[in-house]
């Protein structure tokens, strides 16, 4: 799983961070992109990257503030052009599907996919086999949600010599041992799949919380997550402002990770007030209380591999 920050900034773009978007890469565990917010501008800053529109399987809104949104209609017509033929599934709150579809008739633009939308309550969101998403209201201004990304767990190793060693042939047989059957050998004897496979790999947990103040449910959504992307319009000299306006400080995003046992917090959502020096404050105040805490930037990249998180370049 990899992230790729595609907007960053809060409120309005600056000549650094664009408004909000988040690629979540799931390549190589479903060979699609899950897309997170959508900002004016989202589909300029995709051509600076290597994401294909087409790959984006799924679109999560945290809520319907301008500078989270105002970059779909651009990205759903374009992903048209570029030969998105697979269905988009768009979660978002209520009135999300409403602005779209307003949007899209009013400018007569007609995309060649279809579009399914979930409107997005407390709870479950998304289940497969592989995933589940799970959502929580925020404190915010308007309404906004927070989501959790939860990986299940990943089937173990197949330890191919013990395998062998039971008298399994190669073959179907090793594949079958690999996807958690039983097996019978030709002489009769059962091989269990337990015996040669290694133990179940945990998935990752990865919260992504759209603007919120300091709230109980932030923590909630990121209990022992791998990594937490939490909002830090302020600072903490200005915490004053924000509650007010329905923001978080960098020291209560490094709070919200410490007291969930989070591994990793990455903030997000950055204001402009904010210059080259200041972040390095920023970033200083948060790590005094969380030290594994990052300051995302526009295109910044991040891989999660054996369990640790990896910033690329």
């Amino acid at each position: 799983m990899q992230l790729q920050f595609l907007g960053t900034g809060a409120g309005m773009p600056s000549k650094e961070r664009n408004t909000s978007a988040l690629a979540v890469k799931l390549l190589e565990e479903r060979g699609t992109i899950w897309l997170f917010d959508c900002g004016e501008g989202t589909q300029h800053q995709i051509l600076h990257t290597t994401i294909k529109p087409r790959k984006i399987e799924k679109i999560f809104i945290t809520h319907l503030h301008g500078d989270h949104i105002f970059g779909l209609p651009g990205l759903l017509s374009s992903r048209s052009f570029l030969g998105g033929e697979d269905t988009l599934t768009i979660y978002g709150p209520s009135r999300l599907k409403e602005w779209i579809e307003a949007t899209l008739a009013t400018t007569n633009t007609h995309v060649t996919y279809p579009i399914e939308y979930v409107e997005v309550q407390e709870g479950i969101v998304f289940e497969d086999e592989q995933f589940v998403v799970s959502a929580l209201p925020l404190e915010h201004v308007i309404p906004c949600f927070g989501y959790r990304i939860e990986q299940k767990a990943l089937p173990g190793e197949l330890l191919i010599d013990k395998a062998l060693a039971y008298g399994v042939p190669k073959g179907p047989l090793l594949g079958m041992l690999k996807r958690g059957e039983n097996v019978t050998l030709p002489n009769g004897e059962i091989v269990l799949s337990s015996d040669v496979t290694a133990p179940e790999k945990p998935g990752f947990i990865l919260t992504i919380l759209g603007d919120t103040k300091y709230c109980d449910n932030a923590i909630r959504l990121s209990k022992n997550a791998d990594i937490v992307i939490h909002e830090a319009t302020f600072d903490h000299l200005t915490k004053h402002l924000a509650a007010s306006y329905g923001h978080a400080t960098n020291t209560e995003a490094a709070t919200v990770a410490k007291k969930a046992s989070a591994k990793y917090l990455i903030l997000n959502h950055i204001s402009a007030r904010f210059l080259a020096n200041d972040l390095k404050i920023l970033l200083q105040q948060a790590q005094d209380i969380f030290h594994h805490t990052y300051i995302a930037d526009d295109f910044a990249s991040f891989e999660w591999k054996l369990q640790k998180l990896i910033k690329n370049g």
